[in-house]
C-alpha cells in the first residue's frame, strides 16, 4: 500500500466518524461528562487524571461554540487521524516508507481506535503526543539534535499531563537504550529530554504536591494494590483482551516479533521496536496478576507495537494485513452505526446492547423537573455516574447542583470541589440509589422513586427526596 492510499483511508475514516458522529443517540457515560465539566474549569490537575483532556476539549467546544456532545466527542477522531499521519511518518523512520501506508491504515481503524473516535478518552491524546515523541527520538538515534531532544522531552512531558501510563513505556525504553546499539542516543540528547520532559510534567506535579497527591491517591486505589492477591483469572482475562484492542492479527505479529528476538532472528530496528511495545503487556498483566488491570492500561505498548507488527506482517505474511485492516475496517463501520441505533439494539432480555450510554440525561432532567416541584433550589447527590451528567444536561438550568459532603477524604472530583456547603438552610432535592433517613433533626420528604425503563438504570430504583441542607453537616 502506498503512503497516498493510507492517507486517503485515514481522510476517509475520518470523515465517515465526524457526519456519524452528527446522528449520535448516546449519552455521554460518566467519565466523559466529568472530561467535559473539568474543561469548564481548567486546572493543572483533577481528582483522577491529569489536565491534558480537558484542555483538548475546551480548544473543541470554543472552537465550536458549543458545549454539545458533538463538540465534545469530535476531537477523537481528529486527533486519532492526526496520530495516524504522524505514525506513518514514525514507521517510515524506523522501517522505511515500504509500510508507511499500511501503518497509517491499520492504525486508524484498530478496534480501540474505532472505540475512542465515538467516546472521547485520555488515551486519544496521550497516543498522540507519544508518537510525536517516537518520531523525534527516532530522528535522534540517527544523529543528535537539539531541537528534536527539546521536542521529545515536550512531547513526552505532554504525555505524562495526558496519563500516567505513559511510565509504563520506561522500564522497556531504558533496557533499550543500555542493550540495543540501534536505540542509542547522544548523552547530551537524552539529558536534555529528561530536563524538557520534567519541566512539562512540573505543573501537575506541583497541583499534586498542593492538593494532598490527590491525583496518585486516586490511581493506586483504582489498581488496588492494597488488595493483592494472585489472579490468574484477571492476567489470563487482560492478556486475551488485548487481541481485542488492537487486533487479533496485530497483537499476534507483535508476540511473533518477540519470539523472532528470543531466537535471535531480529533486527536492531525489532529489537527497539519490542521493547518499546512488549514490556507494556508484561507490566500491566502483572498488574492484573496481582492485583486489577483494565483492558485499555496498556495501550502505551501500541505505537511502536503497530510499526513493529506492521513491519513483521510485510516481510512474513503479506496477506495478514489485508485481514488485519478488514477487521479493523468493519470496527470502524459498525461501532458509528451503532451509536446511531443504540436504542433499537436489544437484547433478548430487554437491554440495550449499549446501555451504559443510554438514560442517563432522561434522570438528569427528571432530577430538574422533581426539584421545580419541590420548590428545591439545589439537587445534592451521592452518585458520582448521575451529578457527572448533570452538569452536563442541566447546563443551561437555573438548578444548583452539588455532591453530598464527605465523611472523610473526598471519593470524586465533585466531592473535592463541589459539595454542598455546610450550614445550607435551603431545601433541597437529595437524588440517590439508596433510601435516606435525615439524622441532624431534619425530615427527609420522599418525592418520588422510580426505576427507568431503559438505559444503564433499566430496574434500578432511584429516590428524590426533598430535604433542608442541614441534614448533609457532619455532626460533632
Amino acid at each position: 500500500m502506498s503512503a497516498r492510499t493510507g492517507l486517503f483511508i485515514i481522510l476517509a475514516v475520518t470523515l465517515w466518524r465526524i457526519v456519524t458522529l452528527h446522528f449520535d443517540t448516546t449519552d455521554f457515560f460518566v467519565d466523559e461528562a466529568q472530561y467535559w465539566f473539568w474543561s469548564q474549569n481548567l486546572d493543572f490537575g483533577y481528582y483522577s487524571k491529569p489536565p491534558m483532556i480537558a484542555w483538548f476539549i475546551r480548544a473543541f467546544t470554543a472552537l465550536g461554540g458549543s458545549s454539545d456532545i458533538f463538540w465534545v466527542r469530535v476531537g477523537g477522531p481528529i486527533v486519532h487521524a492526526a496520530t495516524a499521519v504522524l505514525l506513518m511518518k514514525l514507521a517510515k523512520r524506523f522501517a522505511g516508507p515500504e509500510i508507511e501506508g499500511w501503518t497509517g491504515a491499520i492504525y486508524v481503524t484498530m478496534p480501540a481506535v474505532a472505540l475512542s473516535s465515538v467516546f472521547f478518552s485520555t488515551d486519544v491524546v496521550l497516543l498522540f503526543f507519544m508518537t510525536i515523541g517516537l518520531w523525534a527520538y527516532a530522528g535522534l538515534t540517527k544523529k543528535p539534535s537539539i531541537g528534536l531532544a527539546l521536542l521529545m522531552g515536550a512531547a513526552f512531558g505532554c504525555s505524562f499531563l495526558s496519563k500516567y501510563a505513559i511510565l509504563f513505556v520506561v522500564p522497556g525504553g531504558l533496557i533499550a537504550l543500555l542493550f540495543v546499539p540501534a536505540a542509542r542516543i547522544a548523552w547530551r540528547d537524552f539529558f536534555i529530554s529528561v530536563v524538557t520532559a520534567l519541566v512539562f510534567a512540573a505543573p501537575n506535579l506541583w497541583w499534586n504536591f498542593t492538593h494532598d497527591a490527590t491525583t496518585v491517591r486516586h490511581t493506586e486505589d483504582i489498581a488496588k494494590w492494597d488488595q493483592m492477591k494472585l489472579d490468574f483469572a484477571g492476567a489470563g482475562e487482560f492478556f486475551a483482551a488485548q487481541f481485542g484492542v488492537v487486533g487479533p492479527i496485530i497483537f499476534f505479529a507483535m508476540l511473533w516479533a518477540a519470539w523472532r528476538m528470543i531466537r535471535g532472528r531480529s533486527s536492531e530496528t525489532e529489537k527497539l521496536l519490542v521493547w518499546f511495545s512488549l514490556p507494556v503487556v508484561f507490566l500491566i498483566t502483572l498488574q492484573a496478576f496481582v492485583a486489577k488491570a483494565e483492558a485499555n492500561w496498556g495501550v502505551t505498548a501500541y505505537v511502536a507495537g503497530t510499526v513493529l507488527a506492521v513491519s513483521i506482517l510485510a516481510q512474513l505474511w503479506p496477506k495478514g494485513l489485508k485481514i488485519s485492516l478488514g477487521i479493523g475496517a468493519f470496527a470502524s463501520i459498525v461501532f458509528p452505526l451503532a451509536t446511531i441505533f443504540a436504542h433499537q439494539l436489544v437484547l433478548p432480555g430487554g437491554n440495550e446492547i449499549m446501555k451504559r450510554y443510554l438514560g442517563r440525561a432522561d434522570i438528569s432532567r427528571e432530577a430538574a423537573e422533581l426539584a421545580k416541584q419541590a420548590g428545591a433550589a439545589a439537587i445534592v447527590t451521592d452518585n458520582r455516574d448521575f451529578i457527572a451528567d448533570m452538569f452536563h444536561t442541566l447546563r443551561a438550568d437555573p438548578v444548583k447542583i452539588y455532591a453530598r459532603p464527605p465523611a472523610d477524604f473526598p471519593k470524586s472530583y465533585y466531592e473535592q470541589n463541589f459539595a454542598l456547603p455546610a450550614g445550607s438552610q435551603e431545601p433541597v432535592l437529595f437524588v440517590s440509589r439508596y433510601e435516606f433517613t435525615c439524622t441532624n433533626g431534619g425530615t427527609a420528604e420522599l418525592v418520588k422513586s422510580w426505576q427507568p425503563a431503559n438505559g444503564y438504570y433499566r430496574g434500578k430504583t432511584i429516590y428524590a427526596y426533598k430535604t433542608p441542607g442541614t441534614c448533609f453537616d457532619k455532626q460533632s
